[in-house]
């Protein structure tokens, strides 16, 4: 019996693929026309299984679409917020012909817009009128100054604040054209400002209010409010005559107005009289060089843009595994048509076209609606984006085309990989167990754990390697490899616990033989799960290591909750008794000393090297920077005297003062029993330090170096009575007493004042303390707040938060892909009796496994990878001298707890959502 094979699609009158070629057309142009033909059929069979399958469509778009959308966002707010060479013009020209900037007295050479120069030799030119610049460019023109960059400081309502001021004439037309008027008008007279919206909100300011300068010497009234497109924060635009010229004047700009163009005669011209041109048009011909060279990239530009690959890799990577279960459960639910498609012909290639087309339609679309709805919010975030993000006003509006072309390619990609695997095991089905409904059972996986188990070995290692080299190309590249490898595993994993699940009650057996038998969609869920905690877990960890390495190695300069005042003015300084009453009056405390600084003459105004030093018994015979061979080092490790932290090594500088007794507690901490035994020592003329090693027979050894003065006189060495604080806070310090300072022929002068609190004072009550001795000058506040390095618990947070939400997101997504697969079995549950909440219990199982056994993954694979990579950093300094100090292995709780209770989240989300009510079917006969 013969049984004849249909060469055509069930349904179907006419097909591309059963359409047979001429038998003279070529080889190759037939193989061409069957492949069309196949893909075109393929991609109509997905955009009707598109139309089917509404809900896992919409699924599958917005996986891949809110990543495009985001960074189709970021690309187009990027492009319309770098300007293009012809916008930076105009926004440096305003309604000027040309900008001028008088660099040096000596010829210069630029580009072509103007905006780098070079010279030789030239110092900057003395003070530069009106006059010289339009006797420079010719008859007939005209010339504004502009002052970019004027430090401000202002009294607000809160403290006082240092902004941006601007000097120009804002009733010339020529510096009008730099700003956008939005009330008043422009300031007539040096008592008069125009300030920036964020000036007037920030300063609480209203058209007709004053703002007085932070030291009271200056108010300005102000009469207009302007906006700088260059500059959205706090801007004060000045009168030319409310500030006096300071500083070199190449900080001054001038615009030119000229009767004629600006051409390459007059450019050079000026250049040679040490101009700056930047003109409308562009200038000059030779320069094209200096812009390559200025765009070029750098090593560091190279290694930056290869660690944003593989991170972008990574998220990649981490979406193909969220889509992928929605593609495997769309195979399955589609087994009997595969089937047919098989039986009317179909070859296995021409199966996996049928499935990677529906990778190729959903990637299309989900790319189109990313790029339209990123755009679309790039668009019109604009403004918002302007104000609060970059600080300046974009240029034309512009999305990028070809970073969107990338990201469109990219997102199709993503769906085509995602569809990969469930392509590759539709082409393997049986076609009788298809055509029947059955299901294939599960083959050996051990090639799969094999490859597995050698990706995460070698991952391990790789990243390893990268972390002795510092290199986070290297290290992502281990991670992606040990994830891939997991992701090979997991389905043996699965079919392991499916095994162990059998002395469970019933909802969570079914839960995890349902995971086992689906493989194809619970594996990939449970590795994105996996992928995220341990991304969030091993980050977290590096930085909960670093923060303690570097609270370690922190060293205070004073104890804490003590504050150095020093003046920004060296004339007119309070008294003693003044600064005591401001700290009593606003802080609460009379704890006040003065800090004198020792000087080699009565001004003050050479430096003096005065350190103590190191008697020789007790110097390391190696320095810091030496590199010493292996042997050497290990000599270095072991003998006594080099047994010295590297911080104090690299932070050996020992801080001199003055001081007969009054400061010695607020400066270094010490009991009053020791404060009063180094008190004696100063007033028998001797000297204190706080490091016990420079004391030697109870002399302290002093060197006085004057290198100003005579570089080639030989330093001043003195043995002076000395004391040694056993335990003294804050930073090394070597304080003489007045007779000590003038037996080694020094002075001394006020520097500041210490101010002895119990606890760091806040912003306010610092704020409230500057303002009560404002009337003498501006001072600089340093508060020791104990050494506590930055707080990245908030980040450690972050990351967490970041890993849960694609949890729940994961096992939300698998638990309805389970739930559409499993209808069957519930309605045989319902059946035999099942009760309703046995569904709701079933998806609470479901999304327990996902998240549970993603999460438990996630955190040991995270662990491990912060171990590996804080080890193998170890590692590589180890054998260094001076002894860095090691980064410890630390386990970031707060991370871990914000992680632990995802899962629960998850699970108790698929039981609020899933409806108990268990599916009744009828079987029509």
């Amino acid at each position: 019996m013969t049984v004849r094979r249909p060469t055509r699609f069930p349904g179907r009158a006419d097909t591309a693929t059963a359409r047979p070629a001429t038998p003279h057309a070529p080889v190759g142009r037939r193989r061409f026309a069957e492949l069309t033909g196949s893909w075109r059929a393929a991609l109509r069979i997905a955009r009707r299984e598109s139309r089917r399958s509404r809900r896992r469509t919409i699924l599958v778009l917005a996986m891949i679409a809110m990543p495009v959308a985001a960074l189709a966002f970021l690309a187009a707010s990027y492009d319309m917020a770098e300007l293009t060479p012809r916008e930076r013009v105009d926004r440096r020209l305003g309604v000027a012909d040309a900008q001028l900037q008088w660099i040096a007295d000596a010829p210069v050479g630029q580009d072509e817009w103007g905006e780098s120069w070079s010279t030789t030799d030239g110092r900057p030119p003395s003070k530069v009128t009106a006059a010289q610049m339009t006797a420079l460019l010719g008859p007939g023109s005209r010339v504004t100054e502009v002052r970019p960059r004027v430090p401000l400081t202002l009294r607000g309502p809160h403290r006082d604040e240092v902004v941006n001021g601007r000097v120009l004439d804002l009733t010339d037309p020529l510096a009008r054209g730099l700003v956008r008027f939005r009330a008043g008008r422009a300031p007539q007279q040096p008592g008069e400002v125009a300030v920036s919206p964020e000036a007037l909100r920030r300063f609480d300011l209203r058209l007709g209010h004053a703002v007085a300068t932070a030291d009271g010497s200056r108010a300005y009234t102000v009469v207009g409010v302007v906006e700088f497109p260059d500059d959205l924060g706090p801007v004060v635009a000045l009168h030319p005559g409310a500030v006096p010229t300071t500083g070199p004047e190449s900080d001054s700009v001038w615009l030119a107005d000229l009767p004629g163009t600006v051409d390459d005669e007059l450019v050079a011209r000026l250049n040679d009289r040490g101009v700056v041109v930047t003109a409308r048009h562009l200038v000059g011909s030779g320069t094209a060089t200096d812009r390559t060279l200025l765009g070029s990239i750098r090593q560091s530009d190279a290694n930056d843009l290869s660690t944003g690959v593989l991170i972008a890799g990574l998220g990649l990577l981490e979406v193909i595994l969220l889509v992928g279960p929605a593609f495997a459960v769309g195979v399955r639910r589609r087994r009997r048509d595969l089937a047919l498609v098989a039986v009317a012909g179909g070859d296995a290639a021409q199966l996996r076209r049928v499935v990677l087309a529906d990778g190729v339609v959903l990637g299309v679309l989900g790319a189109a609606v990313g790029l339209v709805v990123g755009v679309g919010a790039a668009f019109a975030g604009r403004p918002l984006m302007e104000q609060y993000v970059f600080s300046a006003r974009f240029g034309g509006y512009r999305c990028w085309p070809t970073a969107l072309a990338l990201l469109a390619g990219v997102a199709v990609l993503a769906g085509v990989l995602a569809a990969l695997a469930p392509a590759w095991t539709a082409a393997r089905q049986d076609v009788s167990a298809g055509l029947a409904g059955r299901r294939t059972p599960a083959k050996s996986q051990g090639p799969w754990l094999a490859l597995g188990l050698t990706l995460v070995a070698g991952g391990a290692g790789l990243a390893a390697f990268g972390a002795t080299r510092t290199s986070p190309a290297v290290i992502l590249t281990g991670l992606i490899l040990g994830e891939l490898g997991l992701v090979c595993c997991a389905p043996m994993l699965l079919g392991v616990l499916a095994r162990l699940g059998r002395v469970l009650p019933l909802a969570p057996r079914i839960a995890l033989r349902d995971a086992s038998r689906n493989r194809a969609a619970a594996a990939p869920a449970i590795c994105a799960v996996m992928a995220a905690v341990a991304s969030s877990v091993a980050l977290g960890g590096y930085l909960a290591s670093d923060r303690a390495r570097d609270a370690r190695a922190y060293r205070p300069a004073l104890p804490t909750g003590h504050m150095l005042v020093y003046a920004n003015r060296p004339d007119g300084q309070p008294s003693l008794a003044q600064v005591a009453d401001a700290a009593r009056d606003q802080l609460g405390v009379d704890a006040v000393a003065t800090v004198y600084a020792p000087n080699c003459d009565p001004t003050g105004a050479r430096y003096c090297d005065v350190a103590p030093v190191l008697p020789s018994s007790r110097t390391c015979p190696w320095q810091p920077g030496d590199r010493l061979p292996a042997a050497h080092r290990q000599q270095a490790r072991a003998d006594p005297r080099c047994r010295i932290r590297e911080a104090d090594y690299y932070g050996g500088y020992v801080q001199p003062g003055v001081d007969d007794g009054p400061a010695l507690p607020l400066l270094t901490g010490a009991d009053p029993a020791t404060t009063a035994a180094a008190s004696a020592v100063l007033r028998a003329g001797g000297v204190v330090v706080t490091d016990p090693r420079y004391l030697h027979d109870g002399l302290v050894t002093v060197r006085v170096f004057n290198a100003e003065a005579n570089p080639d006189a030989p330093a001043v060495v003195r043995d002076l009575p000395g004391y040694a604080l056993p335990e003294a806070a804050g930073s090394s310090r070597l304080l003489l007493s007045t007779s000590a300072a003038r037996q080694l022929d020094m002075g001394w002068s006020p520097a500041g004042w210490v101010v002895g609190t119990t606890t760091p004072p806040d912003e306010e009550q610092q704020a409230r303390f500057a303002a009560a001795l404002r009337s003498f000058g501006t001072f600089s506040l340093n508060v020791e707040y104990g050494g506590a390095p930055r707080d990245i618990s908030p980040l450690l947070l972050l990351l967490a938060a970041a890993a849960g939400l694609i949890t729940v997101g994961a096992a939300g997504i698998a638990t309805a892909l389970a739930a559409a697969e499993g209808r069957a079995e519930l309605t045989t549950l319902a059946a035999v009796g099942a009760a309703p909440a046995v569904r709701r219990l079933l998806a609470i199982c479901q999304a327990g496994v996902i998240a549970g056994l993603g999460s438990v993954l996630g955190i040991v694979a995270g662990l491990g990878t912060a171990a590996i990579v804080l080890v193998s950093v170890n590692r590589q300094y180890a054998g260094d001298w001076p002894v860095p100090d090691p980064y410890p292995f630390l386990v970031p709780w707060p991370t871990l707890g914000v992680l632990v209770l995802v899962p629960v989240v998850a699970m108790l989300g698929a039981g609020l959502f899933t409806r108990a009510r268990l599916p009744i079917e009828r079987r029509l006969d």
